[in-house]
């Protein structure tokens, strides 16, 4: 696909698509994204400063959710976004940034429509291991 745009300037408002609704992994073709962050390796250490920020905390909620459906919890492939409602309806939505599971591929800085998310090298040593790579 070409087009004279970057990804975060492509995406497009969530309202001029439907809702995908994806089947439950089987656990043969098709697994849950933690388990394949698992099969990744991924090691970040505690203490670590964080990789991931927010150059607006309030965006996601405020212009993201409303306008894109949040893409972050879509596009990233470990999962690493997630947008958390209250149970019963009471209280307002969170968003939480899972740094842990982050796997380094950097979607999050290329695919946000608002360029918000600010992705950063962690510190050396950390992040996903192929051992057969």
């Amino acid at each position: 696909m070409r087009h004279d745009k970057t990804d975060a300037a492509a995406t497009e408002v969530a309202s001029k698509h439907r809702s995908i609704v994806y089947p439950k992994p089987d656990g043969t073709l098709s697994f849950d994204r933690m388990s394949s962050v698992s099969l990744s390796n991924t090691n970040h250490a505690e203490n670590q400063p964080a990789h991931l920020k927010l150059l607006d905390p309030s965006t996601p909620l405020r212009i993201n959710l409303p306008k894109f459906g949040e893409p972050a919890r879509l596009y990233c492939p470990a999962g690493v976004f997630e947008v958390l409602y209250p149970s019963e309806g009471a209280g307002c939505p969170r968003f939480v940034i899972n740094a842990q599971n982050c796997v380094h591929c950097k979607t999050c800085d290329i695919k946000d429509p608002s360029q918000n998310i600010v992705w950063t090298t962690p510190e050396g040593g950390g992040g996903p291991n192929y051992p057969n790579m």
